[in-house]
């Protein structure tokens, strides 16, 4: 049986109606995070907290 993937919407996607949102999910008893884009639902990106971190970090200070 597959567990199921609870996704939440980030806060600076837009309103609940807005595309193109950034979404991201715990995988249960795992200590992993899932990504995904509203638009394209079957492409998900697996990472760590940490990874995630990284990335945010990333984006912050390149710009």
């Amino acid at each position: 049986m597959t567990p199921v993937v609870h996704w939440q919407k980030s806060s600076y996607s837009g309103p609940e109606d807005a595309p193109n949102c950034v979404e991201i999910a715990a995988r249960q008893n795992t200590r992993t995070l899932l990504l995904r884009e509203s638009d394209d639902p079957d492409a998900v990106i697996t990472t760590t907290g940490a990874g995630l971190a990284a990335l945010i970090w990333h984006l912050r200070h390149s710009y």
